[in-house]
């Protein structure tokens, strides 16, 4: 589990594709690496993965072909900068919101406009996930929690913060951005709980 709290922006160094599936190294930046092990966590760009390699300022991971299907990491290369996240621990701080790493599906950035000192982006949701988003729910793009502004057929607005801008990717969105999109957990498991609903959430994507 993850807060959709971004600890650093990492940068991708290379990115080997194997036989359908891909290996992925990242340079962590400012990520504290020291409580990192082998087959641990962390979240790239809101995609839980599984640490195969790693040193002090690097860590490889295997993405499956299913992953780069569902998400967009297919479209990462090397130099792209990428959100970091490793798994929640016992006793930290939840500071955002309980997101999973399980992509739901893809989003595209539609349009920005500043509003004083912060940006409103409007992203295209598809229509299986249009039912889980709501004014003043929770959402992760691409690993980062965030509050849904507005909604409207086919879309919704978030706000961006100075802040929330300068430590993440969001910085880097321009119209047209394709990023990777999770529902609010707690929306996902009422609809599950009420009688004669049907889940229109893709399955997990790792």
């Amino acid at each position: 589990m993850f807060t959709g709290i971004i600890a650093a922006i990492g940068q991708v160094t290379s990115v080997a594709p194997s036989g359908g599936d891909m290996r992925l190294k990242v340079a962590t930046q400012k990520l504290d690496l020291s409580d990192v092990s082998l087959g641990d966590s962390i979240a790239i760009n809101g995609v839980c993965l599984t640490v195969v390699e790693l040193d002090e300022s690097h860590v490889s991971f295997d993405v499956s072909k299913e992953s780069l299907e569902r998400t967009a990491l297919s479209q990462i290369t090397a130099g792209s900068s990428v959100n970091l996240e490793k798994a929640l621990a016992v006793g930290d701080r939840l500071g955002g919101h309980m997101v999973s790493g399980h992509v739901d599906g893809l989003g595209k950035v539609l349009q920005l406009t500043p509003s004083a000192r912060s940006v409103q982006f409007r992203i295209e949701v598809p229509a299986n996930l249009e039912r889980y988003i709501a004014e003043k729910g929770s959402i992760s793009i691409d690993g980062v929690s965030l509050t849904v502004n507005e909604v409207g057929p086919g879309w919704f607005e978030i706000n961006i913060i100075p802040h929330t801008m300068q430590e993440t990717i969001i910085k880097e969105y321009k119209a047209g951005t394709m990023v990777n999109l999770e529902v609010d957990l707690i929306a996902r498991y009422l609809e599950r709980l009420l009688p004669g609903q049907t889940s229109g959430v893709m399955n997990d994507t790792q």
